[in-house]
């Protein structure tokens, strides 16, 4: 019973990590997928999803060569760490650790062989294919990484995987007869193995298992993180043929969604996913797609405005994104009381409105004590209540959830420097200049340039020094 408990916890994990990749919400999926390969370590579904999550990831935010280089030098003891388990024969463990270097960065060369050694050691082929395939789909001219593929499905048995492999390999490197003899023995085993008998020793058999490779190419199109052009035209006209055939499936809808958007089609975008809705009028991860969608449509126009001088307009359709976001978020939690996410957003919003309508804070302490109870936003929650305490005057209550916020937060990140230079305040404002100074000092100490802290630490210098004189 516990096992179909864990199994169907980790495809429900898997299913919203797939809806929030299609959605754009790339920290989400890798989130969602990494919890569900924690449930289930042997899902290859879940491991290939992720690594196209963590891609998608990285490529959001890129860092410049020179601190990746530095990046992969900080890393190399934790590969190390991949290695000795695997030849421990750890291979799980190794496993593990090797899925936290790849949500750091997915296409390190270095990430990935430790990846791939960790697999081999676990037994998994398959979940080595997946890591090298990754690296592969970034650059599809590498050779020695797509003849690795190969090596890795035929090891798993995947002779029909292995077999499109050697055909690129065949494509790429034309007339290497070594290549041209694997492809012709995964060319056998897939026959074999599949009962494709109908192409063997018939005029016209080899043409068309090739000619599968224009579904293959499909296939790559639609799980690239960013379609645009042709492919994206073409991959459109797909899906809306698929939505043609099955008018109840929502991954299609999400999937093309997905296409217009990254395409700044939004009107198309919004258009399809309202279609959706009328197939599901209670989808909470359709309706989140919806409003991000329609949030971007307005950031983009309110963009183009800016790059065209029109600051009042553009100033204007600002402020009607922020009240559409705003009543969109009271709206869906209105429909969706139990989900604590949006209750941190909307309370979150209303936190950043306090100044306008002070009763605001009232609510969004409201919001945000229900928030707390989500481990993904509890932290976040609780520097937020902390906020709105501080705005209504409650210094004490405000320290109390600061104070559990830095007992939980196991680094000084940037969370977790807020919330100590908050502690640094109250206590400066209760005139405790000592505990004040060496807040301010634990954040000092991993970041020199956060906000006022100079200015402030020797302010509170003088003042210690004054109280000792005095």
């Amino acid at each position: 019973m516990a096992n179909d408990t864990t199994a169907q916890k980790a495809q429900n994990l898997t299913n919203r990590g797939r809806q929030a990749l299609e959605a754009g919400r790339y920290e989400l999926a890798v989130e969602m997928l990494s919890q569900a390969i924690e449930c289930a370590p042997g899902s290859l579904e879940t491991r290939r999803l992720l690594r196209t999550a963590q891609i998608a990831k990285f490529r959001q935010n890129p860092s410049s060569s020179f601190s990746l280089k530095l990046q992969s030098l900080a890393n190399m003891g934790k590969r190390a760490k991949i290695l000795s388990l695997a030849k421990k024969g750890q291979g799980a463990e190794a496993m593990a650790e090797a899925e936290k270097l790849l949500a750091v960065n997915p296409l390190d060369p270095d990430n990935i062989d430790a990846a791939v050694k960790a697999a081999e050691a676990a037994g998994m082929p398959e979940a080595a294919a997946i890591s090298v395939e990754a690296a592969y789909s970034c650059n599809q001219g590498d050779v020695v990484l797509l003849e690795r593929i190969a090596q890795y499905y035929m090891i798993a048995k995947r002779y029909d995987k292995a077999r499109d492999a050697y055909v690129k390999l065949s494509q790429l490197k034309p007339g290497d007869q070594r290549i041209i003899q694997l492809l012709k023995n995964a060319e056998a085993q897939s026959t074999m193995n599949s009962g494709w008998s109908a192409t063997v020793g018939k005029q016209g058999g080899f043409q068309a298992i090739l000619a599968n490779q224009e579904q293959a190419k499909k296939l790559d199109q639609a799980n690239k993180a960013v379609v645009v052009g042709a492919d994206a035209d073409a991959l459109i006209a797909e899906k809306l043929a698929q939505i043609e055939k099955e008018p109840n499936n929502l991954n299609f809808y999400r999937a093309l969604a997905r296409i217009y958007m990254q395409n700044k089609r939004f009107p198309e975008a919004v258009g399809i996913l309202q279609r959706a809705q009328t197939v599901s009028s209670a989808d909470p991860e359709l309706d989140r797609m919806l409003s991000t969608v329609t949030a971007a449509s307005y950031e983009y126009q309110i963009e183009q405005l800016r790059k065209e001088g029109r600051t009042e307009e553009a100033d204007n359709l600002e402020v009607e994104k922020n009240q559409f976001v705003f009543d969109d978020l009271a709206t869906r939690v209105e429909r969706y009381p139990n989900d604590l996410h949006l209750r941190f957003e909307l309370g979150y919003q209303y936190y950043i409105y306090g100044d306008q309508e002070p009763s605001f804070y009232d609510e969004a302490i409201q919001h945000l004590q229900l928030a707390q109870k989500s481990p993904k936003d509890r932290l976040q929650s609780l520097y937020y209540l902390a906020m709105c305490f501080l705005k209504k005057g409650q210094r004490d209550m405000a320290v109390m959830q600061l104070e559990t916020a830095r007992d939980q937060l196991p680094m000084m990140d940037d969370l977790k420097k807020k919330v100590v230079y908050q502690l640094g305040l109250c206590a400066e404002e209760a005139k405790d200049y000592e505990k004040a100074y060496n807040y301010y000092k634990d954040v000092y100490s991993t970041d020199v340039t956060f906000g006022d802290l100079n200015e402030r630490m020797l302010k509170i210098n003088k003042l210690m020094h004054e109280q000792k004189q005095g």
